[in-house]
């Protein structure tokens, strides 16, 4: 892989350092429930198709008594894409298929039905054009108005920072993105999802900041509020089966599932996002 430019040694060691904090706050959660669940980490490397170093990453795997699974990734790659991927990302054709991307990919499936699931994930990609994209969206099997809001909130606010009409566009893509056609129905509750933010790139690392920041004030706080409350056999077969509805999106839609798989990613780290149990009728 390339020496990294400023750009993206800035973009790196911002996920790093996010990838850190937040597992700092999912372990003070176990901690406080009375788990001594850590994080591990398994590092992995990539050869790209060339034969030349392809960069790697590293996967945070944490099972515990409140996170009954969370992974949190980052990674960092280049290369060169194959002749039939490249024709789908911008600017590869014009840059000898050369690329390269850094980011952070978070999945977290909760053993209490009433805390929700959530994603989140920001990176940053280059080929001959250079963008920002990603962001983060709730995931609950029993719906609570006061939970929706208040992650929308988070997020809107950090969208009305950077752009007026941010919250409205990148809400609006975050449901026609997370939705399942076979099925007609929405993966979730919704947050914010955005995608080839390029121009200007100090705004732009900025807001993917900005949206980092809302994530990890937002949901830790859902989660200390839920995650003592009581459930039922009914509650957690609604779980099992909405895990079915969020796994059929992530192994059949999802563009990262489809990016990593694509450039040789890890499969352990591609796939951490599937739940541990789930179920169909």
């Amino acid at each position: 892989m390339e020496p990294l430019d400023d750009q993206q040694a800035a973009a790196r060691a911002w996920f790093e350092a996010l990838r850190t904090r937040i597992c700092n706050e999912f372990q003070a959660i176990e901690r406080e429930a009375g788990s001594d669940a850590q994080f591990e980490y398994t590092a992995w490397d990539r050869e790209d198709p060339s034969g030349e170093p392809g960069g790697g990453g590293v996967r945070g795997l944490m099972k515990g008594k409140v996170f009954e699974k969370v992974g949190v990734n980052v990674s960092t790659v280049g290369g060169t894409f194959s002749e039939e991927f490249a024709k789908a990302i911008p600017g590869a054709e014009e840059n000898g298929r050369r690329f390269f991307a850094t980011g952070i990919s978070l999945v977290a499936h909760m053993a209490n039905p009433n805390v929700p699931a959530v994603h989140m994930n920001t990176r940053f990609l280059t080929t001959s054009r250079r963008w920002f994209g990603g962001g983060a969206d709730l995931n609950p099997a029993l719906p609570k108005a006061e939970d929706t809001a208040a992650f929308h909130a988070a997020l809107k606010a950090a969208c009305d920072a950077h752009g007026a009409d941010y919250y409205e566009r990148y809400s609006k893509w975050c449901e026609e993105y997370f939705w399942l056609p076979h099925r007609q129905v929405s993966r979730g509750v919704g947050g914010i999802f955005y995608d080839r933010l390029e121009g200007d790139f100090d705004a732009n690392f900025a807001f993917t900041r900005d949206v980092g920041e809302a994530f990890l004030a937002a949901f830790p706080a859902i989660v200390r509020k839920r995650m003592n409350e009581e459930w039922s056999e009914a509650d957690m077969e609604q779980l099992l089966v909405f895990r079915g509805r969020y796994a059929e999106f992530n192994l059949l839609y999802d563009r990262g599932t489809t990016f990593g798989l694509k450039t040789g990613g890890n499969v352990d780290s591609i796939l951490m996002s599937l739940p541990p149990l789930a179920k169909w009728n």
